[in-house]
């Protein structure tokens, strides 16, 4: 079957789709945490948080899978396969009976998700480059986001009316509805002539022009705690606000409210990014995001939990920072490896991931009684983030402004 080529709008819309399956997979888990952890006999409510930043370990190792194959194969056959492993593991999740089973399907889920989410990058840079690929990447997450506005809500109500179990059987109702869009209307973004012979070295020759470009391992660093600050919130926001704020019914509602806020920034980015560049949007959206930590910090060190509207507003004001730095941080990594587009997403998105989870596993131990935690883990790592962004300032010809 000879497949039609997608207009842009449709394929922006199927690159989110794509990405989108790793959001559904996370946030329509959150209402259910306290019940899957009764469930599999979870005795510390801490522990309810891996079964959110596991799944980041395997969208970290599976990339390395992945990226190579689908430069050496193409880009679509790895999206199939990586659809099969997550429907796989979403069965291991739905049977298990303990914490240790549940942590292993959702990293096989993450591998599995990995996928989708690495190839629809490289996809996107196969096709554009530049500030263009950054307003696209941009329009493409504003798409995605708007899953995590919509995902708790249906994981109640499914919760509320079936069972947490109901929610894995949606995930997997949707990845397969994707995967038939995929396959129906996107054609192979890699030609054969583009392609890379598959060897054993692939993975060490593509690390090694990675590492050459000093942008591409300095704003993926930056990534690393960018996302790492963010995956701290997605771990604990169902323990601030269910837990701490008493708030069980109004916890999707809140949650939505603040992925509208990344959006919102997102959609935004999409439009300035092209008149004022991704350096500087970049630039600014990290001193807005480790000056709004530091203010929380110094305001309410030594007090409990302000009312949940301040609280709510500086969360607001710090997402709208973020939403600010996904989409140009991934393209700015991403424009000088362009020629190994598919491990360059492999490598970038595994070392970012896998930074992330332990900042996330531990700043979110702190997390118990308190949300101080949260803006303490924003202000150090959009600290070291800007560290990195001024250090590449002051050893490149990178106009940060």
């Amino acid at each position: 079957m000879i497949k039609q080529k997608s207009t842009p709008l449709e394929f922006i819309a199927l690159m989110a789709a794509l990405m989108s399956i790793v959001a559904l997979s996370i946030d329509a888990l959150l209402p259910a945490l306290n019940y899957i952890g009764i469930t599999i006999g979870i005795t510390h409510a801490s522990d309810n948080q891996l079964l959110i930043t596991m799944i980041f370990l395997g969208l970290g190792l599976g990339p390395l899978f992945f990226g190579p194959i689908s430069d050496s194969l193409g880009r679509k056959p790895i999206v199939y396969m990586g659809f099969g492993i997550f429907i796989i593991a979403s069965f291991i999740c739905v049977s298990a009976t303990s914490l240790e089973m549940m942590v292993f399907g959702r990293i096989i889920q993450g591998i599995g998700l990995s996928a989708p989410r690495t190839i629809s990058i490289a996809m996107v840079r196969d096709t554009y480059s530049g500030d263009y690929m950054a307003r696209i990447m941009s329009f493409i997450t504003v798409v995605f986001i708007l899953v995590p506005v919509v995902a708790p809500t249906m994981g109640k109500f499914i919760l509320d009316h079936y069972n947490w179990q109901g929610i894995f059987y949606i995930q997997l109702i949707f990845s397969i509805l994707v995967s038939f869009w995929f396959w129906l209307r996107q054609p192979e973004t890699l030609p054969k002539a583009k392609r890379i012979k598959f060897t054993r070295l692939i993975f060490i020759n593509g690390l090694k022009e990675i590492i050459k470009s000093k942008r591409a391992v300095g704003f993926t660093l930056i990534s690393g705690f960018v996302t790492g600050s963010f995956m701290v919130y997605l771990s604990t926001a169902q323990q601030i606000f269910q837990n701490q704020y008493g708030l069980v019914d109004q916890f999707p509602i809140i949650f939505s409210g603040l992925a509208i806020a990344v959006g919102g920034a997102t959609f935004l980015n999409g439009t300035l990014v092209v008149k004022f560049g991704m350096q500087k949007m970049v630039t600014s959206a990290l001193l807005s995001f480790f000056s709004i930590s530091i203010l929380y910090i110094v305001l309410f060190h030594n007090s409990s939990n302000p009312r949940i509207f301040i609280l709510l507003a500086f969360c607001g004001l710090q997402f709208l920072a973020i939403g600010f730095l996904f989409g140009n941080l991934r393209a700015l990594a991403m424009e000088p490896i362009g020629h190994i587009a598919g491990i360059g997403a492999a490598i970038t998105g595994f070392i970012s991931t896998t930074m992330a989870v332990p900042i996330s596993i531990y700043i979110g131990k702190f997390v118990i009684n308190s949300a101080l935690p949260l803006f303490i883990g924003f202000s150090i790592c959009s600290a070291f983030a800007l560290s990195i962004l001024f250090y590449l300032k002051s050893t490149s010809k990178l106009k940060i402004t």
